[in-house]
């Protein structure tokens, strides 16, 4: 940061100020002084002028009152900026608190103990409460409306100071005697606290000033320092928190009045004298010191006596109270902020967040990206990049950090581009305090030693830079350098960061480079100058002070130099040639002798080594050949400064809301002689102006003759102009300009030249050339242009040109994702491709189903369109595009992908391809070997192979037989495997229709089904027995069902039936049903033989014999066994063909000579018995 005085306010009669006070928000000063004085001033600045913002427009008093109520000198003015109220006190304890109404202050409301005197009053952080503290040690605490809330009594203590914490829990009571007490909010007392910095300290000391910085503009870093505390013998204490173990201490060496953080914590300013080294005069100082207690600047003010100081709510002026005066000083800080590429990057604090945000601020396109970043430390910018330098988190894993050094880096350096994207990052272990970036290098120095990385990006070097700088990975693109150490560029160091800690007497103070040359700076005030890319020590320099700032001119030839006190030397790095360049040397005056005071900004110019432009206080001026130009009035930092323009950035504007940077806070100075270029173009006249560029020449200036030249048609000059800038387009133009024969024509091109469009497309179409207006609007890409004229035209337009209109067009609006509109214009232009992307982002796949019809044969868009169809899972869609683009195995594959097995064998076997069968497998056993049976049926059922899925279910079916799960599940899932054995036999049929092709007879078909039969002998039993399971459980279930309708004698027929199943239904199950129908049937002896036959089952355990035994006993005793009537116990007929077919409905036998026969499972039944039915009983298909 600079400081320096900038105004100064007498106060009437000379009347001494004892204390100050700047209102934050509202930028009210209250100032209080001896018999009584009280006035209230304000500082406006009134301008008209957009480029005179800031320090740099005047300011005048808008406000200067002076409040009566007062009789004794006031001691204490404080602020409540919330309620826009203050509060001021006198040495006899009268207590005012004024406030404002309609422009003026006026008393609200008084109080006086008349007891003791008020020694200090503070304002809690959200206005509501105030602490006033007697000397007698009596405290109170009252509300904003004036209400007492709380008063004790401190006795046998002396009070002085008092503050409040940040969240209005705790109070700090300074005492007389240096010490101060800790009370929490409703005057409990907690401890005393530890004040460490006053070690051997003997004499009576007392405190000077307590602030405790509430946070309200963020933190410069996580958990910084916010409580300061210091004495008059110049001893401080900066603390995290009121119980902070290890504060920061600093030793002020001087006599200290008062202390006070700026608006956002980063800078406290400490008031006091200073006594000269020979003791006989004190000066007045103000010192300025970082969180961390690190000196900033020092600011000497004239007078007698200072007794207080303010901050201006931006922290860009302080106020400071000297003998009967204000002092005012401005302050130009040091803001994080960089210039890379048309790109502003600055960074701020928020109080809700931790971290700094970093803005890229394209001031071009005026958009903005937002960084958060973490301990920021700097921000440093060359060209397109931008590098920040951060402190490490320690919270996340640093492997990359472990890998590059081998060791904990604790900052880092992330190479950015323009807009906020990082490119590259380097951990390093050094602090870096000083940071500069040329095109190939950076550099990061600590005080120690300096570190140096060569980025490397993906951007197009030419060989001869990729020559200079390149060294392959093992000699490192990293290097450390210790200050002490003298390279000589020869061996490389290499990276040693163990090196980097060696204590130095001389610490580094500043750097700067430029493509050839890295200076770096000494506190001492030596320079050492070392050439790059090889570093090699060649020179050291001696100044008279220590530097803060340095800056290289283009050609690498002199060095600005702006010291601590705000002094611009230059120095001549290499002595010019003396042949004839001594004249020069003498215009262009000596740099050695060059010297400008309270500079705190420069920049040299990017093309011209002479030329460098300077901020001084408020003002501007720009140097050629050590020559100033009158100054501009500005408090703006300069950004860059090239092509005779320089382009200023006002920050403390931004930052007073910089979530919404306005282009108006970017100023762009010509410099004078662009200025007088213009001019005399303007007023006088071509062949003057090119006179006078002659001897001022740059290549801006001649531009700007050729233009000028142009717009006049004046071609020869334009022409030498354009040469003398080195222009090639700018020539070719010419020459071009010059084969034209029409005026008219030349006036039209120079238009477009200047880029005004609308008048050369008029001027094209009043030529009724409308052909050049169209190309003129195509080299634009305004196609929405280019369509209007080519319809507004008579006559035909051309159809490619209309097609290629309405294909941009369509681009234009499928860029936005406006897909409707980009569809109906792809249309028009026939744009299949895009027309294909829009109706699938659309998803109106109906459209891309019309397209696939719409495009021919083997069109390059069909499988793009079939996987479009395939990743939404339209299997028919996307086979059908594959298909048509003959992809056979694409269109398989897809239905292999989207389970559509039917599909995908049907086309496989259509185009004899032969991997789906082991596909198919492969399949099928990794769902059986997760246990997946019933998906391996339902995968063969879809591929068609019915046989296999057959085996599969009454494979199942078995098991779940042998598991005694219920019947009707059981029935169920042997007519599902009866039915897919149907479907097997419907399959063969159609497959031999087909290979007969209607040839041979009805008879040749069946014979050769059956024979394709036979071959799968092994799968007989499935084949001809399909229905045998399903009919077993069909009359198990009938049996019962009729017993328990009370059916007896038909439930003893079906169960009769059972006997053929032994092998489906265990015998056990049979004959119990049977025994259970018989007799409930009275049918006694077939109850017995039934009886019979279970004692003699073999499969039985003795114990369950002996139990049927028992019962058998038990019935037989009572019951003869004898039928009752007559059952049908013999089976009619002994061979086959003589078997009756049972009816499914009844389990009867069927006698008569016409019945139904179900079309599916070919099971019968009588006529009137199938009527009540809408369904077969066996398997379920619908009656016909």
């Amino acid at each position: 940061m600079f400081i320096y005085l900038s105004k100064k306010i007498a106060i009437p009669n000379s009347i001494h100020l004892k204390c100050v006070s700047w209102n934050k928000d509202q930028g009210f000063i209250a100032c209080g002084g001896d018999d009584g004085l009280l006035r209230v001033l304000k500082l406006e600045t009134q301008t008209d002028d957009v480029k005179l913002k800031g320090l740099a427009a005047p300011s005048n008093l808008s406000m200067n009152q002076t409040l009566e109520g007062h009789s004794g000198a006031v001691q204490v003015v404080t602020w409540n900026e919330q309620y826009e109220k203050l509060t001021t006190s006198d040495q006899n304890g009268l207590i005012i608190v004024w406030m404002l109404y309609k422009g003026a202050w006026y008393e609200e409301m008084i109080n006086n103990r008349n007891k003791s005197v008020v020694r200090s009053m503070s304002w809690n952080a959200d206005g509501q409460k105030i602490c006033i503290v007697y000397e007698d040690g009596a405290v109170i605490v009252g509300s904003v409306d004036g209400n007492r809330i709380w008063g004790k009594e401190l006795k046998g203590n002396q009070l002085a100071h008092v503050a409040w914490s940040p969240d209005s829990k705790i109070l700090l009571f300074g005492m007389a005697n240096g010490e101060v007490h800790i009370y929490d909010n409703q005057g409990n007392f907690i401890m005393k606290m530890s004040i460490s910095c006053l070690s051997n300290v003997t004499g009576a000391i007392s405190i000077a000033g307590i602030h405790w910085y509430a946070g309200t503009g963020g933190y410069v870093e996580p958990d910084c320092p916010c409580l300061a505390l210091c004495f008059d013998n110049g001893r401080c204490q900066i603390m995290r928190y009121e119980s902070d173990e290890n504060p920061v201490y600093i030793d002020t060496l001087m006599n200290v009045v008062s202390i006070q953080w700026n608006h956002c914590g980063s800078v406290l300013a400490v008031a006091g004298s200073l006594r000269t080294s020979n003791l006989d005069k004190e000066f007045n100082v103000v010192q300025f010191y970082t969180p961390f207690g690190e000196h900033l600047r020092t600011l000497k003010v004239p007078g007698k006596q200072m007794t207080g100081i303010a901050w201006e709510g931006g922290g860009l002026r302080i106020g400071l109270a000297v003998d009967s005066y204000i002092y005012f000083a401005n302050i130009r800080p040091d803001y994080k902020w960089g210039y890379c590429s048309s790109t502003v990057v600055y960074a701020y604090t928020k109080p809700e967040r931790q971290e700094y945000c970093v803005v890229f601020w394209d001031t071009k396109n005026n958009e903005k990206f937002v960084k958060y970043v973490k301990s920021l430390m700097s921000i440093t910018t060359c060209g397109d990049f931008c590098i920040l330098a951060t402190k490490a988190d320690e919270t996340q894993p640093q492997e990359e950090a472990e890998s590059e050094s081998g060791s904990n880096a604790k900052f880092v350096l992330i190479l950015c581009n323009s807009i906020g994207t990082p490119l590259d990052s380097k951990y390093v272990e050094i602090e870096p305090l000083f940071v500069t970036i040329n095109k190939t290098h950076v550099v990061a120095a600590s005080k120690e030693a300096f570190y140096m990385w060569q980025y490397r990006v993906a951007k197009k070097l030419t060989a001869l830079v990729i020559n200079k700088v390149t060294r392959s990975k093992k000699e490192g693109r990293e290097r450390l350098y210790p200050i002490d150490s003298s390279p000589s560029g020869v061996t490389d160091s290499g990276l040693d960061f163990s090196k980097a800690f060696t204590a130095t007497r001389d610490p580094i103070c500043c750097i700067t480079a430029s493509d050839k040359t890295l200076i770096v700076g000494r506190e001492s005030g030596s320079l050492h100058r070392y050439s790059l890319p090889e570093v090699a020590l060649l020179q050291k320099y001696s100044l008279n002070n220590r530097a803060y700032y340095l800056s290289i001119n283009c050609n690498s030839s002199r060095l600005a130099i702006i010291d601590i006190a705000g002094v611009l030397t230059l120095l001549d790095l290499d002595f010019r040639a003396s042949d004839g360049s001594a004249v020069n040397q003498a215009s262009a005056g000596d740099p050695s002798k060059f010297e400008r005071k309270d500079v705190w900004d420069m920049k040299w110019a990017n093309d011209n080594p002479d030329l460098f432009a300077m901020m001084e206080k408020t003002r501007m001026y720009v140097f050629r050949n050590l020559d100033p130009e009158e100054p501009i009035q500005t408090s703006g930092y300069i950004c860059s400064f090239e092509d005779l323009e320089i382009k200023s950035v006002l920050l403390d504007e931004i930052m007073k809301d910089p979530e919404r940077p306005n282009k108006d806070n970017l100023i762009n100075f010509e410099i004078r002689s662009l200025r007088d270029s213009r001019a005399l173009i303007e007023k006088v006249g071509i062949e003057d102006a090119s006179q006078f560029i002659e001897d001022n020449p740059h290549p801006r200036l001649w531009h700007l003759l050729a233009e000028a030249a142009l717009q006049k048609l004046d071609l020869k000059m334009a022409e030498q102009a354009f040469v003398r800038c080195n222009d090639y387009q700018g020539i070719e133009f010419v020459k071009r300009l010059g084969n034209l024969q029409s005026e008219a024509m030349k006036q039209a091109e120079v238009a477009a030249y200047f880029s005004r469009f609308e008048e050369a497309e008029r001027m094209y179409l009043d030529m009724g050339r409308r052909d050049l207006a169209i190309s003129l609007r195509i080299k634009l890409g305004d196609w929405f242009r280019v369509l209007q004229l080519l319809k507004s035209g008579s006559g035909d337009c051309d159809d490619t040109l209309l097609e290629q209109a309405h294909n941009a067009i369509g681009d234009y609006f499928a860029d936005r994702q406006k897909w409707v509109n980009a569809v109906e214009y792809y249309i028009q232009g026939h744009n299949q491709e895009r027309l294909a992307e829009c109706y699938y982002m659309l998803e109106d796949y109906d459209g891309l189903e019309t397209l696939t019809g719409l495009l021919p044969e083997n069109h390059k868009l069909l499988p793009e369109i079939g996987q479009m169809f395939a990743t939404v899972g339209m299997c028919e869609q996307a086979v059908s595009a594959y298909l048509k683009c003959n992809q056979p195995k694409a269109a398989v594959d897809t239905c292999v992908h989207l389970n559509q097995w039917n599909k995908a064998v049907e086309l496989a076997k259509n185009h004899n391809m032969k991997e789906i069968k082991s596909l198919l497998a492969k399949y099928a056993s990794h769902l059986l070997e997760k246990n997946k049976t019933l998906e391996v049926v339902e995968l063969y059922r879809k591929a068609h192979y019915f046989l296999d899925a057959a085996k599969l279910m009454f494979k199942i079916a078995d098991e779940e037989a042998k598991k005694r799960t219920r019947p009707m599940r059981v029935k169920k899932l042997y007519v599902l495997a009866a039915l897919l054995v149907e479907s097997y036999h419907e399959q063969l049929k159609t497959s031999q229709q087909s290979k007969a092709k209607g040839k041979k007879s009805e008879a040749t078909f069946a014979l050769a089904g059956l024979l394709e039969e036979d071959a799968t002998l092994s799968d007989s039993r499935i084949v001809d027995n399909a229905w045998r399971g399903a009919e077993a459980y069909h009359f198990f279930l009938l049996s019962q069902r009729q017993l328990y309708e009370g059916y007896t004698e038909d439930a003893i027929r079906t169960a009769l039936h059972l006997r053929d199943y032994e092998d489906i239904i265990p015998a056990v199950e049979i004959y119990s049903l049977l025994a259970i129908c018989s007799s409930a049937s009275q049918a006694f002896g077939t109850c017995s033989r039934a009886f019979i036959k279970l004692e003699s089952l073999e499969s039985l355990e003795p114990e369950q014999r002996q139990l049927y035994e028992d019962l058998a006993l038990q019935i037989f005793t009572k019951h003869s066994p004898k039928d009752s009537r007559m059952v049908e116990l013999e089976r009619p007929g002994d061979g086959p063909e003589m078997k009756l077919p049972t009816s499914m409905v009844t389990g009867q036998q069927i006698r008569e000579y016409q019945f139904w026969m179900c079309s599916v499972c070919k099971r019968c039944a009588l006529e009137q018995e199938i009527s009540k039915h809408n369904f077969c009983p066996l398997c379920h298909s619908s009656v016909a």
